[in-house]
């Protein structure tokens, strides 16, 4: 029985998509250069810190990739009420950091619930959505958990305040229920009601929030003050040009001019010193990754999978384009990280994790799940 076992998990082993993993993994060789080049050409402080948590995150990924389908269908809603008690644990035990109150310390290792939480919640509607008929998808009486499922955890998320991350669970959950079938007039209505209360929305934000948005309207009122960041990465794009200043020789990060470059900002600094083609490359190497998502989704043979898949790459696609638009001033600054590029153990280890989620549905993708189940 042992050696059956061993064989069955080499087996499944194999199966992972290692194309996939390469492009992962060189996309993390390019977020460890950026930060030995924040740093002036050392590894310390930043680029050591984040390869060891890439190595960690990286067992973790393969772990989730061969762990059985079944195993993590049945204990989804377990895992979303774990990450959801680390959630609330924030309102008791958090402390603040950066002007919110985002993180907890458990056994010694800051972690931010949050990001964990986006990935309860994919787990959480795959497995709702799997069990429900097709036929009844739209019933307003079953429409209710999904909302539920999302709508906790974002209230909670709201409250550290962090409004980017809401946005992005929201955004991820009202993809999952369109694929698993809601009809868009349900999104339309809801989208409708949120921009007729805009206005009074407005009043609930706090005052850094607003002037993030005065900052984007106007960030020239203030260059040195509120206007100062958004500035400074317009002004790094810039002069990259077309192929950019060399490697370690970028002006605005090398001078410190660039804020918070190794983390919110860093793509400011591939394209200061990588300039437009490097900035390609980037966006090829996260391409390829949403479209091996997208053929998993369309490849797996139960829903679950399908949604797993997706549910992952959404939440890539919705990172990558918010953090872009943030860093060239199409959109407020909302401080969402660049997956895999930026440094910081929470979101490095919660996208590879998602990619485990990914690769699972990859390996198990012709296994028979059932449709109905117990509470676990």
């Amino acid at each position: 029985m042992a050696a059956d076992a061993r064989a069955s998990f080499s087996s499944r082993f194999l199966q992972i998509n290692w194309l996939l993993v390469l492009c992962m993994s060189i996309m993390a060789l390019v977020g460890f250069a950026m930060m030995f080049s924040a740093a002036g050409g050392s590894f310390s402080p930043w680029a050591t810190r984040q390869m060891l948590r890439f190595a960690f995150a990286f067992v973790l990924m393969l772990g989730i990739a061969v762990t059985p389908s079944g195993i993590l269908l049945r204990y989804a809603y377990i895992i979303y009420g774990l990450c959801l008690v680390l959630l609330i644990g924030i309102e008791v035990a958090g402390f603040i950091g950066k002007g919110a109150k985002r993180w907890v310390d458990v056994g010694g290792v800051n972690l931010q619930p949050s990001e964990l939480m986006k990935l309860a919640v994919i787990l959480a509607l795959a497995r709702y959505y799997h069990t429900v008929r097709a036929q009844d998808v739209n019933r307003m009486l079953l429409l209710v958990p999904p909302i539920l499922i999302v709508m906790i955890p974002a209230a909670f998320i709201l409250r550290q305040p962090n409004l980017g991350t809401a946005t992005i669970l929201i955004t991820v959950g009202s993809i999952l229920c369109f694929m698993a079938g809601v009809r868009a007039r349900y999104f339309l209505i809801i989208l409708a009601c949120i921009c007729a209360a805009a206005p009074v929305g407005w009043h609930f934000l706090h005052d850094y929030q607003k002037q993030r948005v005065l900052t984007f309207l106007h960030p020239e009122d203030d260059p040195l003050g509120a206007g100062y960041n958004i500035m400074q990465s317009i002004i790094a794009i810039g002069s990259g040009g077309f192929f950019g200043k060399g490697f370690l020789q970028g002006s605005q990060s090398q001078l410190d001019f660039l804020p918070e470059k190794h983390t919110d900002f860093i793509f400011t600094m591939i394209a200061e010193e990588f300039g437009f083609v490097g900035c390609c490359f980037v966006l090829m190497l996260y391409m390829i990754l949403i479209g091996y998502g997208i053929a998993i989704a369309l490849r797996c043979r139960h829903l679950f999978g399908s949604l797993l898949s997706v549910g992952v790459s959404a939440m890539l696609f919705i990172h990558i384009i918010i953090n872009m638009m943030m860093v060239m001033g199409l959109i407020p600054v909302v401080g969402v990280p660049l997956p895999l590029l930026s440094y910081g153990g929470s979101i490095m280890i919660s996208m590879l994790m998602g990619f485990g989620l990914m690769q699972n549905a990859y390996v198990y993708r012709d296994a028979h799940l059932p449709r109905t189940m117990g509470v676990v």
